[in-house]
Formats: structure tokens, sequence, C-alpha cells
């Protein structure tokens, strides 16, 4: 075996090892699928009563499904069954298929409804994303109601945006000269530091840590870019039997919180916007977990 090979062999297996030892501290048991979809296999794992309402769950860019462990344990788990899935071409257990993978805004939105459909088939579901994955969500919402509400009317349920970015407002500069590193090149060092600069120190899972420790070891993909989504489109999905619920981090770097909150009101007005006091974009799946799980509980 080459020394490139024996490498990625042992950060495969370092990754899976961290990956393995977060799912533990799920509530569990915990179910794992490898859903097929136009892109490839995607890896969902799932908790909760099997009879419960679907929640499905989006992780941030860099993160992985591993990450909403916290607001299942909080309480998410007791009211929906709980499925988190691992991006396509992000860190985690999904696997592109070769020359297959997502290029554009569409092609998530196709994506997602074949997650959809092997989880949910007859739906409603409801739909969160955190960051990255609140972008994609909000993608797939704004698709589905511009194009086929009429067809597959019962879809979605509910839409939930956890501090959403490039949704309503764009990135800071000096979030994206801090990120570069990290997305360039990363190391467990660069992952560290710049994850203790965004949440200011905050206490994150050691477990989860690790876990981000182990993605540079991990085959990096170009992600998904591209403009906003339809906020046309969404803003008549809050004005109809949809709720969209978006939350916005208080202290995050990677935008101005108080003026995204004002661009999102203005452009959802049906929709409820809120903005958390005291935490980090980065930390919220893990350290506001219990006051997301009581929004997701909420009527």
């Amino acid at each position: 075996m080459s020394r490139t090979s024996s490498s990625r062999s042992s950060a495969s297996t370092a990754f899976r090892s961290a990956y393995g030892e977060v799912l533990a501290g799920w509530p569990g048991p915990v179910g794992a699928v490898d859903l097929p979809t136009p892109c490839g296999t995607t890896r969902v794992n799932s908790c909760g009563p099997a009879g419960a309402p679907p929640l499905v769950l989006l992780p941030g860019g860099g993160a992985t499904s591993a990450v909403w462990g916290a607001c299942a344990a909080a309480g998410a788990a007791r009211t929906h069954r709980v499925h988190a899935v691992d991006l396509v071409g992000e860190p985690g257990l999904s696997v592109p298929a070769p020359g297959r993978a997502p290029r554009t805004p569409d092609d998530l939105a196709d994506w997602l409804d074949a997650v959809l459909d092997g989880l949910a088939p007859h739906g409603p579901v409801t739909l969160a994303g955190h960051s990255y994955g609140a972008w994609i969500a909000a993608h797939h919402a704004a698709h589905h109601a511009a194009h086929h509400a009429a067809r597959r009317p019962a879809r979605l349920g509910r839409l939930v945006l956890l501090d959403p970015t490039q949704v309503f407002a764009g990135l800071r500069p000096g979030y994206v000269l801090r990120a570069l590193p990290v997305l360039v090149r990363p190391t467990p060092e660069r992952i560290r530091s710049f994850l203790a600069w965004e949440t200011r120190g905050a206490a994150l899972d050691p477990a989860w840590l690790r876990l981000q420790d182990a993605t540079a070891g991990f085959p990096t993909a170009r992600p998904v870019t591209g403009p906003r989504p339809d906020l046309a489109a969404l803003a008549r999905l809050a004005e109809s039997d949809v709720r969209v619920d978006v939350l916005f981090a208080g202290r995050a770097r990677c935008h101005d919180p108080g003026r995204a909150a004002r661009a999102a009101r203005g452009a959802l007005p049906g929709a409820r916007i809120d903005v958390l006091p005291g935490v980090a974009h980065h930390a919220l799946p893990l350290t506001a977990a219990t006051e997301i799980a009581r929004l997701l509980a909420g009527p």
C-alpha cells in the first residue's frame, strides 16, 4: 500500500471511529440507512418513535448528521421521528456517485426530493437546516413552491431555517477570510482555531470536536454555490398552510444577525422570525439544542 493510500485509510478509520463515538451519545436506538438518490447513496441516521411525525435535519457545511444528537436528546426525538442527513459531497458517510455530484441548487433540490421520498413518501415532513443546510432547505422549499406545489402539495408541512447563510444576508468579509484556510487546507488545528474564534470560546462537546478534527482527512469536494433562494416563492409558502420559522444566532460572526432578521421579516411577512441571544453560529445546534427542540415541538 502506498503512503498516500495508507494515510487515506488511516483518516477514514479515524473519521468512522469519531463518527460512531458521537452517535453513541444519541438517545437510542439509532437506525442507519443508505438511501439511493440521483447523486449517489445518502446516509441518514434516525431515532425517535417510529410513528411520530417525520423531522428531517440538514447540517451545516463541514458538519455531519451527528451534530443533531444534542437536539434529539433535548426532546426532538420525543416529539418526532428524527432523520439526520449526511449531506452528499460533505463529510459523512454519504457516497457521491462518480460524475454525478450535485453542481447547482436544482441538483440539490432533486437530491433532497429523493431523500424525502425514501424517508416519508406520503409526507408531510418538517424540514430543518442549519447554516449551509438551511440554504439547501430554503432552495428546496422555494423550488417546490414554484414548480411542484400543485402536483405534491403535502410534501412539506413546516420549514425551519436555523441561522441560514446566504439566504437573507451575505457573509461578512472577515468571516470569509477566517474560514478560507480551513476550506483550502483543513487541519485539526485550523478547524479548532476557527471554531474557537467563531463561537467565542464556547464549551463544545469534546466528542463532536474530535469528529470535526477527523473531517480534516475527509476527501474534499467543492460545495454547491449559487444565488439566494427565491424569496418570493418562500413568502408564498409562508402565507400558505406551511409554517416557516427562522431562528438567528445572536452572536453569529458569519453575518449581522440583526440585519439578517430584519431582511427576513421584510421578505417573509408570514413567517415567524426570532433572534436567540448569546449563541454563536457554529455552536447553535449544540449549545442551543434545548431551544431548538422546543421550537420544533411548538405548534
